[in-house]
């Protein structure tokens, strides 16, 4: 049973997600999405240039050996991580493998902005971690909804590249078992929805 607060909910759910992580039948399960994911970058994926990643912390799955080689298979794709601004949005900048990273605030490696080499990028794909996530039902059509770790840094940052190229895709990254009911959370108003969501059983979208 999940606590009310969106803070204890999110606490009980990396509990559990590092519980899950030590079970045998674990990497069987991460296996399956990143099956998936691959399927996602041989179809929709021909036509993306640049994929912005996230530096896994907490349990969250490592997609990086796959985009690294959906990048090294074509010299005019790339992959970027996010640089967390002081204004809590994020800016991406281009990553190769090796790179030093440096520890944001919050401890999570990232892009060092000052780096001459690896300039700012602007992602076709964003995949997003989940600590949770939801969907519902509007004019026909499910949508998804991420449970993240609280700083609303996505949002904000969704909601002005959005505006700027509406071609984006947001693609959530968790499992079946994160998925939250209305009476555990519900996403608010100023929560961005994902465009699509990635987990063992597929993206659903």
């Amino acid at each position: 049973m999940h606590g009310n607060s969106p803070k204890t909910l999110r606490q009980e759910l990396l509990l559990q997600r590092k519980e899950f992580a030590a079970k045998h039948n674990y990497r069987e399960k991460q296996d399956c999405l990143i099956g998936h994911l691959n399927d996602f970058l041989a179809t929709r994926g021909q036509a993306l240039r640049s994929i912005a990643a996230y530096w896994p912390i907490q349990n969250e799955v490592d997609l990086r050996p796959t985009l690294l080689a959906w990048a090294n298979s074509d010299s005019s794709r790339q992959i970027s991580l996010p640089y967390a601004r002081p204004d809590k949005h994020l800016d991406f900048y281009q990553w190769a493998e090796g790179d030093i990273l440096i520890p944001s605030q919050h401890g999570v490696p990232e892009p060092n902005p000052d780096n001459t080499s690896r300039p700012q990028a602007m992602p076709d794909c964003i995949l997003i971690p989940c600590v949770g996530w939801s969907s519902s039902m509007l004019n026909g059509k499910t949508h998804y909804w991420r449970l993240g770790y609280g700083g609303g840094y996505f949002d904000r940052t969704l909601a002005q590249l959005r505006k700027d190229q509406p071609q984006l895709i947001c693609i959530g990254v968790g499992f079946d078992w994160q998925k939250l009911n209305d009476d555990q959370w519900a996403a608010q108003t100023h929560d961005e929805p994902l465009d699509l969501l990635l987990t063992e059983t597929g993206l659903l979208g």
